[in-house]
């Protein structure tokens, strides 16, 4: 019999009328059933994670009380550290390495970096306006936050978001992808045997084309923090329109990864390798366009081919897989419609470009990485996001060039720098418009340290003092001690 999840509303677990499989990418094959969201759960959800803010205790709980519920989540991931790892692999089709060794371990702890940080992040400064007068700047919860996760990193995104918010003293509604929920489903029975007050986690798997509105648009919720592609966070724009609140929306990205001539260029082939494939290529991040220096382009773009004709495709499961599965069927199809595309263009195909066969293959949703050369700026391939393993690896004369091969995108989220130079890769770094810029690395993420985009990969910020702020509201009380003061306006 198949496993079935309900939904965690009001510190409950519930039932509802509507279901939907959900199957294994590397497979194809049902997994789970899992419980769909109607209005009325929708409109549960939110009344419940309002009457929680306003009148539950979770906002004036004492801080070292509220670290302590972080606390027992962080340790509930690390309980079941396995158990999550399989689930988020047989759910994402990720390698269970990747989902091991990073995604699980990572999201604990963004609560425990959350918990033990948010007593000095809200720590209240005081301003001397004058010797007679004092501003006390104070950080206090928004209210109700609708937290809407993408299905690349279900459990590590929704950790990122959910430690932020719970710890600045918010309720929250979280709405995994309808692709990907249940590792998010498993993080709500963590969170129950924590024994939060009801109401102030509720989670919700819905379909977001069906209900996005109802959920982003309801004049109770304060707040609305999306990951996603950018097509959906134009529609929240125009969800949230009518009722005005905070967004924090991380959108797509077309980043670029700049390889000088002086590069280790063993690191900057395994690093751009890394920078693309990892996770299928289905990151915000993926650096999708390699930018390399002319004297060294050839010698960088065959070890770069040789290299990735040697990617062990397979089942997520199977501790050698190097590359799992795309995500579904559909997005499968359309990355390949952007390689047929680009190959009838002419754009020059080094690997891949297939969809792979073989007796452990054919029934999952699996595409060969995908190498172009010589890719023109001018090449929609060069512009588009596809969010697949495709990479364009393309040539630059000069650092100026670089810069603006780098820069000539819709998109602003990440790149990357390879050199020996650090003077130089400062320099370049400063110039990229960017929201992060690694140099002589990729894809690490600190939960020191804030991260998010410019242009059309969005607004706000996530980890860090930074993005645990942007969970708050800022409150501005002016204290007046002077003498015999008068009101400027007398009667």
């Amino acid at each position: 019999m198949i496993p079935e999840y309900p939904l965690f509303i009001n510190g409950k677990f519930k039932d509802s009328r509507k279901k939907r499989n959900v199957s294994d990418p590397s497979t194809g094959e049902t997994i789970v059933n899992v419980a769909l969201a109607d209005k009325e759960d929708i409109d549960e959800s939110i009344a419940t994670a309002r009457l929680a803010f306003d009148q539950g205790p979770w906002r004036n709980i004492p801080l070292s009380e509220r670290k302590e519920f972080l606390l027992k989540i962080s340790r509930g991931i690390l309980d079941k550290a396995a158990e999550l790892a399989s689930l988020e692999t047989r759910n994402t089709g990720k390698p269970i390495k990747e989902s091991t060794f990073m995604d699980i371990p990572s999201s604990a702890k963004a609560f425990e970096h959350m918990a033990n940080n948010l007593e000095n992040y809200l720590k209240p400064e005081a301003l001397d306006i004058s010797a007679d007068i004092r501003s006390n700047l104070l950080r206090e919860p928004l209210g109700v936050v609708v937290l809407i996760v993408p299905w690349n990193y279900p459990l590590l995104i929704a950790s990122w978001k959910m430690s932020q918010a719970l710890a600045a003293g918010n309720t929250v509604v979280l709405k995994p992808s309808s692709l990907t929920p249940l590792s998010v489903l498993e993080l709500a029975k963590i969170i129950h045997d924590a024994g939060f007050p009801p109401g102030v986690v509720n989670i919700i798997n819905t379909r977001g084309e069906e209900l996005g509105g109802t959920l982003c648009g309801d004049s109770r919720v304060d707040m609305v923090s999306f990951t996603g592609s950018n097509s959906v966070g134009k529609q929240i724009l125009c969800y949230t329109a009518n009722s005005v609140k905070k967004l924090i929306m991380e959108l797509g990205g077309k980043s670029a990864g700049i390889v000088f001539k002086d590069a280790d260029l063993e690191l900057a082939v395994n690093g751009s390798l890394c920078s693309i494939f990892l996770n299928q290529g289905q990151m915000c991040t993926a650096m999708s366009r390699i930018l390399v220096e002319d004297a060294v382009y050839d010698r960088f773009t065959s070890d770069f081919v040789a290299k990735t004709k040697r990617i062990k495709l397979g089942k997520g499961s199977d501790y050698e897989t190097q590359m799992g599965p795309l995500i579904s069927e559909a997005q499968r199809n359309k990355v390949l419609g952007h390689i047929q595309k680009a190959r009838a263009c002419g754009v020059k195909l080094l690997c891949g470009g297939k969809v792979p066969s073989g007796p452990m293959l054919n029934n999952g949703f699996f595409l060969e990485p995908t190498v172009f050369g010589e890719v023109s700026e001018e090449a929609d391939i060069f512009k588009e996001e596809l969010f697949g393993p495709v990479v364009c690896i393309s040539r630059f004369s000069g650092k100026e060039e670089a810069l603006k091969l780098a820069n000539k995108s819709d998109f602003a989220l990440a790149a990357s720098v390879w050199s020996k130079d650090i003077s130089l890769a400062e320099d370049a770094a400063k110039r990229i418009n960017a929201g992060i810029v690694w140099i002589n690395t990729y894809g690490m993420f600190y939960n020191e340290v804030p991260y998010g985009g410019f242009k059309q990969s969005g607004f706000g910020k996530e980890l860090g003092r930074e993005g645990f702020l942007e969970y708050t509201r800022l409150k501005n009380v002016i204290v007046d001690q002077s003498k015999d003061t008068k009101p400027i306006v007398n009667d």
